[in-house]
């Protein structure tokens, strides 16, 4: 449900650009399969033409304790329960959503799209939002503009997403860099979206587009942008996603969580 070649084209071009550094996508299979379930998956890689070389099989039990010690930067899956083990445990994580129709994605640029709060940043601005409602949010925000957000579950891989940028930016590449990132996120460019662009330059980070809806949905922006996965932590903006065809991840994290369990 991932388009692998993109990775494989980034792969490609760190390998031309710098042979002798192994810094660069490595993907691991991870399956409670047995292993005896290992042949069938190494024929199904080698026809679709995939380099995955390390696999985890679990013979039933859950993969999970194994993400700490395979240095797991993001893990992805369609079982919610495991990717919420996975958050629990510290570790970036998000359930996969297969787009409702086909769209054309790039196989030589990885677009990766992320929502702001409870996914870059903590939950802190969504909780005040829930509580208290949005005129107070806007008022909190600008009061706290020079404030950083603590970080969220997916800061860390935005972190190593632009360390694999700057690799290229170094190479005088950045015109042609094969990774782009995106910010897509509800909040208002004119009263809350200072404060968010003003954390991500206190953490040395950046993003390629910021994109503020002011609560206008995200789907069709989605469309335009063709990511091959976007992030994000409310399952409204995720179901809204697939239907326009966006392969979408839900971040179980933050105070959102709490009241979609209850909806």
């Amino acid at each position: 449900i991932f388009n692998l070649q993109a990775l494989e084209h980034v792969n490609a071009r760190l390998l031309e650009l710098y042979p002798d550094d192994e810094e660069r996508f490595d993907i691991v299979l991870m399956t409670n399969n047995h292993a005896q379930v290992g042949v069938r998956l190494i024929n199904s890689i080698n026809h679709y033409g995939l380099t995955i070389e390390r696999f985890c099989m679990t013979g039933g039990k859950s993969p999970i304790g194994y993400l700490t010690a395979y240095l797991t930067n993001l893990y992805l899956s369609a079982d919610s329960e495991k990717v919420q083990e996975a958050i629990e445990a510290g570790i970036a994580s998000a359930t996969m959503f297969t787009a409702n129709k086909d769209v054309a994605y790039s196989d030589t640029q990885l677009r990766v799209a992320f929502d702001g709060d409870a996914v870059l940043f903590s939950d802190e601005s969504e909780q005040i939002v829930k509580e208290q409602g949005l005129d107070r949010f806007f008022e909190h925000e600008q009061l706290n503009e020079n404030k950083p957000l603590a970080q969220g579950p997916l800061k860390g891989f935005l972190e190593d997403l632009g360390k694999l940028q700057k690799k290229f930016y170094a190479k005088n590449e950045r015109l042609n860099c094969p990774i782009r990132t995106f910010l897509v996120t509800a909040r208002s460019a004119a009263s809350s979206g200072a404060r968010v662009l003003k954390t991500l330059r206190s953490w040395g980070l950046e993003v390629d587009e910021a994109l503020f809806l002011a609560g206008a949905p995200k789907g069709p922006v989605l469309v335009k942008i063709r990511p091959h996965i976007f992030f994000d932590d409310q399952m409204f903006h995720i179901e809204g996603a697939q239907k326009l065809g966006t392969i979408a991840a839900h971040v179980p994290y933050g105070v959102a969580q709490k009241y979609h369990k209850s909806a």
